[in-house]
């Protein structure tokens, strides 16, 4: 019979009984001796409290109140998604938002299409904004003086202050919501002594206080900037960063496609730029001339005398750009915008008397229906710090504000704002402003909290959390209810309000699912008659010098106003003209910086009066000359662990985005900066990129087309005609993309939604700089040169090429994995990584990967991207995903990589997935637009297209069908590895004798063969 009395033993320990053993024989988890370890009842403690508080709001998601986007009744399955449409309104930005949830945590944002004003595009920050979500530096509940406090015991002793004040003081940002500033209301009519004070970080109070004067409306106008056959903009980056960003680069690019074919589009609106430093606007347009910050009104003036014949100023200004912009706006009939980034009350009012004379009011201009996403006052800014200085403020509340980071005194302000009695801050963590306040009452995250927005005149949109609060916060509004004497409960107090006064009896659960609500309220009728005093405006800009070197400080796509530069999403971003990632540069055109003596990787200590910021110098082609461009947002003090870097220019500001009199001084040498694209042009290689003029593509829609041919004994053919392949045979599906470098801004959405969508991970500073950045979508800016593009190998004309023009023409072009048919990397793997499916799109498969690194050896795009380290759960990257609070935004969804593999540019093929199983569900095939990559779903202008091209009803084959005697093209066509990405060529609105482009058509690789041979003898 079988031995049944043998036995195993763990280990010797057990088997000798030590005591550690017997002592813990009843404990599942044995975590004595583990820093933190407790027993199995405080297990979520060991967890760490961000990962237990974030699991428990999970749980407890808000499930009573909430509205589900895409599910009714609510409900939440494991695995399975629910979408809330929300809002983002934070710095001057807006978006209406759907919030991808899974299991209550909010992992993704993405665009709400029902949106009229953002129609579901976003911004990079946007899209960043839910990491904020799981920041670790957070405080996790109120504070007096730096230490803890109930909020029971902040309450009654901010009340009691605020009893006691007689001067009391609401300081904020732009308030967009119609809720909270009834609230406001509430709150002044308990403390009658109460001021609201509001600013923006780029403030357009002069545009504000322009339109008062000329038409007797204190307001922001909305713009149409599709309706404009000539669009002009001075210092004013109106696709990245101005005013509703997101919504005029939608309107820009409806009048930049173009359609190929008999009845296609073949009309373009024509832009011009006049601007100190490269924005992603001034990149796009057709004419841009570089101008001094100091220029800025002296160029509107004679725009406005040239234009009317009515000298209003001695400007002397002129250019063959101004001139050929004046002839344009004359021949637009109305159909015309100027547009002027200034905060200077005189160069509006000429801006406004433009328009004006060009009958741009009720066309491409509505005074009807004003902007709400900018009202900051800086007359009220500067009466508040006026009353701190003379001790007139007894209590003061900042809320979404930080005054001490972003207004040009804020060293005197945190001075200032440690001498009230009461202050306090709603920040959610201690920033610069709330270090110098006695009390922090932290607001949560905004997918937290109830909310609405008003970002323009009767268009309305409602905010919902997403998950419980996830530390002990409560909402900014809920204090002041609280502190007014008020029932606290902010979503009753919302609900009521919009039934009161928003709904006009429609539904408040339609109005909570579909996220936005559009009245037809206006502010009053079209008909203006402008009255602004133009003589007087010239001459406040003739009595305005400027000598020395000249400062422009501008607003950069990835920092904004500062709010968020913790978030190392962010952060990382390269800068779409810079390429430069996790710092702020002193940018100088090359002419300025052989005057000052200074070279690439040198520092310099850049001084106007008595502040001085120390930052590295960037060689920057499009700088106008003896000026240097520093972008706002960096230079946080208090930021959290990540978002300390670079320095402050704001306090070289004071009302305008400019000084003078600045100099300049090399401190080091030998710096490399983190920079992920370096080169300067495409090198003369045709197949890259595409380009012509109008004009041209008039006459030809193949005008700008590379179409190489090979040389066979039968004749030329083309490369796609001749194969070592068999090829892949498609039955059901073929996903693949086109790209229109018409409508591209680069303004990095898809970057970052790519990211968030697919657990794309942080390097850091020193990882970028070894060209170790993990981004599987890339945008690559490429400057034209002055140089003979004519091909040559000659070493000194290669190098010649590579300098880009003084005022180059800019291409953006997005580069992911092409998918190729016949694809490179997966002839070399050696271990079947690297396959082809069935449905054209190249897979990965990770846990097959071994790290040769041959397939990125062997791609000629460089998509590839190599897991140096692992990047998760590593002290050496600490940025979000080395603690569990940080971890809880990743996508379930979506492998994360380790240390030793390739990954890249999937097309998303868990959204492929899931969309396909919904049809298959309802058994029918996938209907066109319901899969979307998260590039395509986040592009604010529509760039990119992604569908079914075996679907010839999607918008994918129908443009391919029209554009493939047109515009559409392959990168690097030549070596025949065809892609399932194609490309659409960029097509400039300017005169053929202007361009700077080469403009080839149906060329062969027989002339580059003849150099080649010349060259070798």
């Amino acid at each position: 019979m079988e031995n049944t009395t043998k036995r195993y033993w763990k280990g010797i320990e057990e088997y000798r009984n030590d005591i550690e053993v017997v002592k813990n024989a009843d404990s599942e988890f044995n975590l004595e001796d583990i820093e933190g370890g407790t027993h199995r009842r405080d297990f979520l403690k060991m967890l760490g409290f961000g990962v237990a508080a974030v699991s428990l709001a999970a749980c407890d998601a808000p499930v009573r109140k909430t509205i589900p986007y895409l599910k009714k009744p609510e409900s939440v399955e494991p695995g399975i998604p629910n979408y809330f449409a929300s809002t983002y309104a934070q710095g001057g930005d807006y978006a209406s938002i759907l919030v991808k949830t899974v299991e209550g945590r909010p992992i993704k944002i993405e665009g709400n299409k029902l949106s009229k004003v953002t129609r579901g595009g976003m911004s990079a920050r946007v899209h960043a904004s839910v990491l904020s979500l799981y920041d670790n530096d957070k405080l996790r509940g109120p504070q007096k003086g730096g230490a803890d406090i109930t909020w029971e015991d902040l309450d009654k002793e901010v009340m009691t202050g605020l009893s006691s004040a007689s001067n009391v003081r609401i300081v904020s940002s732009t308030v967009v919501s119609p809720t909270a500033k009834k609230v406001i209301a509430d709150f002044s009519a308990k403390y009658p002594s109460t001021k609201h004070v509001a600013y923006d970080v780029t403030s357009v109070s002069g545009l504000i206080d322009a339109n008062s004067k000329s038409f007797g409306k204190a307001i922001v106008p909305t713009y149409d900037f599709s309706k404009a056959k000539v669009i002009v903009g001075v210092n004013c980056d109106f696709l990245g960063n101005w005013v509703s960003s997101i919504q005029h680069a939608a309107q820009w690019a409806e009048g930049r496609r173009l359609k190929s074919g008999k009845d296609g589009k073949q009309t373009m609106s024509r832009h011009y730029q006049f601007e100190t430093g490269l924005s992603i606007t001034g990149a796009a347009a057709d004419y841009r001339d570089m101008i001094k910050p100091s220029e800025e009104g002296a160029l509107l003036v004679a725009l406005y005398s040239k234009l009317t014949g009515n000298s209003i100023g001695n400007s002397t200004v002129s250019s063959e750009v101004l001139d050929k912009c004046v002839a344009d706006l004359k021949a637009a009939n109305g159909a015309a915008l100027v547009v002027s980034g200034s905060n200077d009350v005189a160069i509006q009012t000429v801006v406004n008397g433009i328009n004006d004379f060009l009958g741009s009011y009720g066309n491409t201009i509505s005074l009807a229906k004003g902007d709400n996403t900018r009202q900051g006052n800086d007359a009220d800014v500067a009466s508040f710090v006026s009353d701190l200085k003379s001790g007139n403020v007894d209590a003061v509340i900042f809320l979404d504000a930080n005054p001490v980071f972003n207004l040009p005194n804020g060293t005197e302000l945190a001075t200032l704002i440690g001498k009230v009695k009461t202050s306090v801050s709603f920040a959610s963590n201690v920033d610069e402003t709330a270090a110098v306040c006695k009390y922090v009452a932290p607001a949560p995250h905004f997918l937290e909290s109830w909310g609405d927005a008003s970002p323009k005149t009767g268009s309305y949109s409602l905010q919902q959390p997403t998950i419980s609060l996830i530390f002990n916060t409560r909402q900014a509004e809920s204090s002041l209810l609280t502190w007014s004497g008020l029932d606290a409960d902010y979503h009753k107090y919302l609900k009521a309000n919009w039934k009161n006064s928003i709904l006009s009896g429609k539904s408040w659960v339609s109005a909570l699912h579909d996220g936005v609500l559009e009245t037809d309220e206006v502010l009053s009728a079209e008909n203006i008659t402008f009255a602004g005093d133009l003589a007087a405006s010239a001459t406040s800009i003739a009595s305005k010098k400027a000598s020395g070197l000249e400062v422009c400080v501008f607003e950069s796509i990835s920092m904004g106003d500062g709010s968020q530069a913790n978030n190392p999403w962010l952060l990382e971003l390269p800068d779409p003209i810079t390429k430069v990632t996790w710092e702020n540069t002193l940018n100088v055109s090359q002419k300025t910086a052989n005057e000052q003596g200074l070279e690439k990787g040198d520092w310099a200590k850049l001084t106007v009066g008595d502040y001085s910021i120390e930052l590295p110098v960037l060689i920057q082609p499009g700088q106008a000359h003896e000026t240097i461009s520093v972008a706002k947002g960096f230079g946080r003090t208090a930021a959290g662990k990540c978002g300390n870097v670079g320095a402050n220019p704001i306090p070289f500001t004071n009302g305008v985005n400019w000084t003078s009199n600045a100099t300049i001084e090399k401190t080091k040498t030998g710096y490399t900066l983190a920079q992920t694209q370096t080169h300067e042009t495409v090198m003369g290689r045709k197949a890259v990129v595409q380009e012509s003029v109008l004009s041209e593509y008039v006459k030809s829609n193949k005008a700008g087309r590379f179409e190489p041919m090979i040389e066979t004994s039968e004749g030329k053919v083309k490369p796609y005609t001749i194969s070592l392949w068999d090829g892949h045979e498609k039955k059901n599906h073929s996903w693949g993309m086109v790209i229109d470098l018409n409508t591209c801004t680069g303004c990095s959405a898809c970057l970052i939604s790519c990211q968030a969508e697919n657990n794309v991970s942080v390097v850091g500073k020193k990882e970028v700089a070894r060209a170790r950045e993990m981004h599987w979508i890339r945008i690559d800016r490429y400057y034209s040169t002055d140089a003979d593009t004519t091909y040559n190998i000659n070493p000194s004309h290669i190098r010649k090429m590579e300098d880009a023009s003084e005022n180059p023409e800019v291409v953006f072009q997005p580069m992911m994995c092409q998918h190729c048919n016949n694809a490179p990397c997966e002839t070399v793997c050696p271990v079947l990584a690297t396959t082809h499916s069935s449905e054209g799109l190249n897979q990965m498969t990770y846990n097959r990967c071994v790290g040769t690194r041959y397939c990125a050896n062997n791609c000629p795009y460089k998509v590839r991207r190599f897991n140096w380290w692992k990047y998760y759960e590593n002290e050496q990257f600490d940025f979000h995903t080395n603690n569990e609070l940080g971890r809880m935004v990743l996508n379930p969804e979506v492998t994360v990589r380790s240390r030793g593999v390739i990954e890249k540019c999937s097309m998303c093929v868990q959204k492929i997935q899931a969309g396909k199983l919904v049809a298959k569900k309802e058994k029918r095939r996938p209907v066109d637009g319901e899969i979307e990559t998260a590039c395509s779903q986040s592009c604010p202008t529509g760039a990119i297209t992604f569908g079914d091209m075996m679907d010839s009803e999607s918008r994918i084959s129908k443009t391919l069908a029209t554009e493939k005697e047109g515009r559409a093209f392959h990168v690097l066509e030549e070596i025949n590895v065809q892609p399932q990405v194609s490309y659409l060529t960029k097509i400039r609105n300017k005169d053929l004798g202007d361009a700077k482009v080469s403009l080839h058509h149906g060329e062969s690789l027989e002339t580059e063969a003849h150099a080649e041979e010349e060259h070798n003898g």
